[in-house]
């Protein structure tokens, strides 16, 4: 899955639950995504942050949100 693919889900995500916050609404993507995807999205974001080690599903939320903030331009 692409960055700009992630967005889009996010997006529609977002948009299907406006009352949840950005990290709720990714965990419910990661959720969604099974068992594969959520084992990509981690290791994608322990990539990132130079870590051979970190918990699946966390890592996994935290690479959707990296995406997300970075396209809304803030770092972290």
């Amino acid at each position: 899955m692409t960055d700009e693919e992630l967005l889009i889900e996010f997006a529609l995500a977002r948009l299907d639950n406006p009352s949840l916050d950005l990290d709720e609404v990714a965990a419910l993507l990661v959720r969604r995504g099974g068992t594969d995807r959520m084992i990509d999205l981690a290791a994608r974001n322990l990539a990132t942050r130079g870590e051979l080690r970190g918990a699946v599903f966390e890592s996994a939320v935290e690479h959707v949100l990296r995406v997300v903030l970075l396209v809304r331009g803030q770092t972290d």
